[in-house]
């Protein structure tokens, strides 16, 4: 399993380390204030990434996550993850 480490940088901008047994990476995500209330309704941005991180491992590898990306790209990649995202952090309530 996968350790998440999200950290603030400043602003809107945030670093996220994904660490496993055969390495680790580390991406430059930007959230910002409508982004968090879209996605996260309510939760901090660290417990957004940490969620959205997690269902990206579920999909592909720590390599193939862009390095530097906006949150709502995901959404691009995957049309499920809006209403994923918020069912999985409405359950960690």
């Amino acid at each position: 399993m996968a350790e998440i480490t999200v950290t603030h940088e400043s602003g809107d901008e945030y670093l996220v380390e994904v660490r496993e047994a055969g390495g680790s990476t580390r991406h430059a995500v930007t959230v910002d204030a409508a982004a968090l209330e879209r996605f996260g309704g309510g939760v901090t941005a660290e417990r957004l990434l940490e969620e959205s991180f997690g269902f990206l491992l579920e999909r592909e590898p720590k390599e193939a996550i862009l390095r530097r990306f906006e949150i709502s790209v995901i959404g691009r990649y995957f049309p499920e993850y809006a209403g994923e995202i918020r069912r999985r952090l409405s359950r960690a309530e």
